[in-house]
């Protein structure tokens, strides 16, 4: 079987060379890269197929044709990393009852299920009190549940958090564990979410419909099951649209239009009860399967800090094939997000090769694996390790930098935290770039990507991304609009001079990072640095 998939990728990679010989030497090796692992052959790289174990089986031949050595598990190319595939059964449903009559809610228009790994079978009813945002939190002196009789009954909270919180009480009370949690902590006896005016603003529903009723995957705990945050329990039943709350809310003497303005106006909210029952039953389908991460391997130089290990990430993962666009394409092939990635990762080694010069520190070129699930690949490497424990210094990631346009500056995620910023910063003026501040702070990009699961093992880490400036800005809007995790995210999107200039300041900057006499620390008393323990916030 891997003899015929190699055989294949040599035979789809042959028609390149030809097309390749009219860009500079770097611009067509990413090229060349981005075609394969972007191609229908490869169908979008889902973890856990044949088609991502192809797309690693790639990206070991390019570590091995860049001098990188093993850097997996056992001498190996790869770290399996073990997960555990879920979605919704045929057999979820919601049901509404409001004085004696039912109606019935239409799942992926009106409702998607949260599948649940540890429960395959679960049933909930009870009477809905609708709860705002659901926050309950000391610290702000806020609690939507102050005054709700919730002992019991199905708890109905909206996505997001409201108007003026920070990035970190953000980031941390608009979890939907953490909803859940406080939910449960008010004595609710299940949880639905709402679907948000922000929340629709950033990602259409038949997204998020698509999302949540696509196999989902999550990883093993200690003791072999599923990993769920906060356990069995901390899960919503479902998410209603727009339109499922409406029938929610009919009837009832808290008007959604009035629930809607006040998102909108950060106004006190209406809640209570909505004279309501909801009656659901959340079937899963639980499968077992593996993916691995591929790492690769460049020793350090100096004698000392060739025991510390600078990370380089991008993840090889996409969403595989799913519904058909307006064309009837079905294969989600990723080229942004994210081949272009993968594509930087092998030229960033092919350029230390040419140096001939062997950074100070020890780098990892890791290709991740199920990103696109849930950082699961990542999370999986940064508390398992293929080095020892405490030796990674930092990790440099970049996730579908969208590069359709001229570069001329980028975004560096998590600039502020650490001195990984303004090493960035320094490499951005040697290439010919400036940073700037992220555009999208709402989009909340910093725990949204692969080196997020860096910063919780403590360790200080930065996505690099492009940049607003000159055609920036329409052109990473026109992407998130109309490719991002569609059909047609493919190669003819990219600008592969800004290709090549982007691998040209990240290996500048790894360059910097990795030969530096001081290894990368947190800003003291970074708040993220202080929360994961991690080296120089204290």
């Amino acid at each position: 079987m891997r003899r015929s998939l190699l055989l294949a990728a040599s035979m789809l990679l042959a028609p390149l060379a030809a097309t390749a010989q009219t860009l500079p030497q770097e611009q067509a090796a990413m090229k060349a890269h981005v075609s394969f692992l972007a191609s229908d052959a490869l169908r979008g790289r889902e973890a856990g197929t044949a088609d991502h174990l192809v797309a690693a089986e790639y990206m070991v031949s390019q570590m091995i044709a860049a001098g990188l050595q093993p850097g997996g598990t056992d001498g190996s190319w790869y770290q399996q990393v073990p997960l555990v595939s879920f979605q919704p059964g045929e057999a979820s449903s919601m049901r509404l009852l409001r004085d004696g009559t039912p109606t019935a809610l239409a799942l992926g228009s009106d409702f998607v299920v949260d599948a649940n790994p540890l429960k395959p079978e679960q049933q909930a009813s009870g009477d809905v009190v609708f709860a705002g945002f659901g926050i309950s939190d000391e610290a702000l002196g806020r609690n939507d549940y102050s005054g709700l009789d919730i002992a019991g009954k199905i708890a109905a909270v909206l996505v997001g958090v409201p108007q003026g919180l920070d990035e970190a009480a953000a980031e941390r009370l608009g979890a939907v564990s953490e909803k859940v949690r406080m939910a449960r902590a008010a004595g609710a006896a299940g949880v639905i979410l709402i679907e948000s005016q922000q929340q629709r603003a950033q990602v259409p529903w038949a997204m998020i419909a698509n999302y949540l009723g696509r196999p989902r995957m999550t990883t093993l705990d200690g003791e072999g099951q599923p990993k769920v945050s906060g356990g069995a329990d901390n899960r919503p039943l479902g998410l209603l649209s727009r339109e499922g709350a409406e029938k929610l809310f009919a009837g009832s003497t808290i008007d959604w239009a009035s629930v809607r303005a006040a998102e909108t106006t950060g106004e006190p909210m209406p809640t209570g009860p909505l004279g309501v029952s909801l009656d659901a039953t959340v079937a899963t389908d639980v499968t077992r399967v593996e993916s691995p991460n591929v790492i690769g391997l460049l020793p350090g130089s100096d004698p000392v800090l060739r025991d510390q290990y600078l990370v380089l990430s991008a993840h090889l993962d996409h969403v595989g094939v799913g519904e058909p666009d307006a064309e009837g394409d079905t294969i989600y092939n990723g080229a942004m997000d994210n081949a272009i990635g993968n594509a930087t990762l092998i030229e960033v080694a092919r350029q230390f090769q040419r140096s001939g010069n062997a950074p100070r520190r020890s780098i990892l070129f890791i290709s991740l694996t199920a990103e696109e699930k849930g950082l699961l690949g990542s999370s999986y490497f940064a508390a398992n390790p293929t080095v020892p424990v405490g030796s990674v210094v930092g990790d440099i990631n970049f996730d579908m930098p969208i590069i359709s346009y001229p570069l001329v500056d980028v975004v560096v995620l998590g600039q502020e935290h650490s001195t990984l910023g303004p090493a960035t910063v320094e490499a951005a003026e040697q290439v010919g770039l400036t940073v700037v501040p992220d555009p999208l702070p709402e989009e909340n990009f910093f725990v949204r990507s692969d080196h997020y699961s860096f910063v919780q093992a403590g360790i200080p880490a930065i996505s690099i991304d492009s940049g607003p400036g000159g055609e920036g800005a329409a052109a990473i809007r026109t992407f998130l609009d109309n490719h991002y995790h569609e059909p047609s995210d493919e190669i003819g999107l990219i600008n592969w001079q800004s290709a090549a200039k982007f691998a040209d300041l990240t290996y500048t900057v790894v360059r910097n990072v990795a030969d530096a006499d001081a290894r990368p620390a947190w800003n003291p008393g970074n708040e993220y640095g202080v929360r994961f323990n991690g080296y120089g916030a204290q």
